[in-house]
């Protein structure tokens, strides 16, 4: 390799072989995965303003661009968003990003983008500027655009390059979910044009498309169709009719304003691109994007709680007591993410129905029937319990019985290995009581996951007056392993998510008993910003979980109510078929909702008692911080992730 023509950069590198070929490597330095900061692209700026005078002389014959570490580019650098957010220095920010990119396309050389691991948002943008793009075909390259899920959308001509080479369809779908795509999807697209089944041919064939000058083609004239004339607004409306089912305008204004640019300007993918900087720069402004900038941030926080180096622990094996729901639930999600576990109860006819809600969730997830196999051989019926003995971690997730409970760990401590994870999914009772007359009460742990386990990213580490700090961190480590959200909470009766859940929904409850219609109250909070609403979510608790949690946080449920009549009644919600509603095919049926002046006040109103609960609950220090409190409470109740928190909604005068 010939020395560097460049005078080192921080972000980049840059040399040129015997071939006349240039290799241009991304490598943030002090940072796991590279991003797009403003100092990274003004020294690609000066690169690229090399590239051009070496093929005017004929000196170089193309470029490679590749990262030294194992993901390409996660995105531009949102450390810089809030700073990147004035209106006086966006819109300059993002046009000369914009003219960067198109020099990058105009180069008469061809640039080659090699992509392992992460490219997404920036960093996708980025590598459409490419002339031809290549990715690893396996699991940890993810492909897609994010930027939704921080209240913007690609700012970089990303919206029209993806429409370019996805046609309208697939491109504004990927922009408008966030969703990461698999290669296969990507490469199906078009987005991506050539796969390699190992990083280390990314070199070889990065090699052979500058030597061949390979092109990407742009999408077929059957996936541009719809970008043109009539049939544009006609897409334009269904894209808004979905959007609908899932996002309030007022909440989450970034993907109707995409939806709007590509109404406008979607015939002309150069428009599209062209038009981004004036739609951009209200989104990146307004209190939504800061929002949800707080909670990704507050998000990464957490990863910071388990150990790590020398210190971090490996977990190969899990044991779960009790195949109810949650156990079954829990065992299923611990084998999807490549553990092997042994699900234990009574016998096999209470193991068996965990065992199939397994199988739907592997098909639905991996889809592959290879992977799903694996994952379907990963998990084991262990009715006497002999995997327990092997296991890194032990769960046990029975019935909220305190004796029972008791029972499980005095046998459990005696036969799991010493340095193995003891736990409880118990959901309200403290851990100092479950661990009373065991021979080391310190080893007793609390992991509370969420149902449904598939979908609720938290899991409340529960810690006790008898645990270590490592034994905890030990905790977090391991929902970090399975690709949860650890928050890690004093145990106190409730904790902290059913402790500010309970008087949320027992005060709507309270006003179904006095008369209010459960269909208002619950288009109430959906109105605010609430993912369902309080009665809803009783039913989908299930209406016995929820009065047993009720009295474990003292409580009360008169038996004269309509809600201990139900549970009386065994109607105990989503599970038996009635509750509040009566459901069918998983869905509650609702009657129409009565009309209201001002929903989201109502909202408001009803949402208040869990936002009062979670201040006394940071003030006994039940959470090490607001900020946990409120990511814990986003992430365990969905409490509106636009308004970044109950307390910081409440700062914001918002709830």
């Amino acid at each position: 390799m010939a020395e560097p023509i460049l005078p080192p950069t921080r972000n980049w590198h840059f040399e040129i072989d015997l071939e006349g070929i240039g290799w241009l490597t991304i490598d943030t330095p002090d940072a796991p995965v590279n991003t797009l900061s403003r100092a990274a692209l003004e020294e690609l700026e000066a690169l690229v303003g090399h590239f051009e005078a070496l093929a005017r002389d004929r000196t170089l014959l193309g470029v490679v661009l590749k990262s030294d570490k194992p993901g390409f580019i996660a995105g531009a650098d949102i450390t810089e968003f809030d700073a990147m957010s004035d209106p006086a220095v966006l819109p300059e920010a993002l046009r000369r990003t914009h003219r960067l990119f198109d020099r990058i396309e105009a180069l008469p050389i061809p640039i080659v983008a090699t992509i392992r691991g992460a490219c997404l948002g920036g960093g996708l943008e980025l590598a459409l500027a490419c002339h031809y793009r290549i990715a690893v075909n396996d699991e940890a390259t993810r492909i897609g655009f994010p930027e939704v899920k921080l209240g913007i959308f690609p700012g970089f001509g990303g919206t029209g390059r993806s429409i370019r080479q996805a046609g309208p369809v697939d491109a504004m779908q990927a922009m408008l979910t966030g969703r990461m795509l698999k290669p296969g999807a990507a490469r199906g697209m078009g987005l991506v044009d050539k796969l390699v089944r190992h990083p280390d041919q990314l070199r070889w064939e990065g090699r052979k498309a500058v030597l061949a000058d390979k092109r990407s083609a742009p999408a077929g004239l059957g996936k541009r169709l719809m970008a043109f004339g009539p049939m544009r607004s006609y897409l334009a409306k269904r894209m808004r009719d979905e959007a609908k089912k899932k996002t309030n305008r007022l909440h989450y204004p970034a993907p109707y304003a995409l939806i709007d640019m590509f109404e406008t300007h979607g015939g002309d993918w150069k428009r599209m691109s062209a038009a981004e900087p004036d739609a951009f720069v209200p989104l990146m402004a307004s209190e939504t994007a800061a929002n949800l900038r707080r909670v990704f941030f507050l998000s990464e926080g957490l990863k910071k709680q388990g150990l790590r180096g020398a210190d971090k622990p490996t977990f190969q094996r899990v044991h779960v007591i009790g195949a109810g729901v949650m156990g079954g639930d829990i065992a299923a999600w611990c084998a999807l993410r490549g553990m092997a576990v042994t699900l234990q109860d009574l016998d096999m006819a209470r193991i068996k129905p965990a065992l199939d809600r397994a199988k739907k969730l592997f098909r639905k997830r991996l889809k592959k029937p290879v992977a799903v196999n694996s994952a379907i051989a990963r998990l084991e019926a262990d009715p006497q319990g002999l995997g327990l003995a092997r296991a890194d971690v032990v769960i046990e997730a029975v019935v909220e019985n305190l004796e029972i409970k008791r029972s499980i760990f005095a046998d459990a401590i005696g036969r799991a290995k010493p340095d193995a994870i003891l736990a409880t999914n118990t959901s309200s009772i403290e851990l100092e009581r479950i661990a009373e007359g065991l021979s080391d009460p310190s080893r007793l742990i609390g992991l509370h996951f969420f149902n449904p386990v598939a979908q609720l990213p938290l899991v409340e580490v529960i810690r006790s007056q008898f645990n270590t700090d490592a034994s905890v961190a030990k905790g977090a480590s391991f929902a970090l392993a399975i690709g949860k959200s650890p928050v890690i909470v004093k145990s106190a009766p409730g904790f902290l998510v059913n402790r500010v859940l309970m008087p949320y929904m027992l005060g709507a409850v309270n006003r179904v008993e006095q008369g209010e219609s459960p269909e208002l109250l619950d288009a109430a909070a959906v109105a605010f910003g609430m993912p369902m609403g309080p009665i809803e979510l009783m039913d989908t608790v299930g209406l016995d979980v929820g009065r047993s949690v009720a009295a474990e946080l003292g409580h009360d449920v008169p038996e004269t109510s309509r809600f201990a009549k139900l549970v009386a009644e065994g109607k105990l919600g989503r599970k038996t078929g009635q509750g509040f509603y009566r459901w069918e095919d998983g869905k509650a049926r609702k009657s129409d909702t009565p009309s209201h002046p001002d929903l989201p006040a109502l909202g408001r109103e009803l949402v208040r008692p869990l936002v009062d609960e979670t201040e006394r609950a940071v003030a006994e220090g039940i959470v090490a911080s607001p900020e946990h409190a409120d990511i814990g409470v986003i992430f365990g109740t969905g409490f509106a992730p636009f308004l970044g928190g109950p307390l910081k909604a409440r700062q914001d005068n918002r709830a």
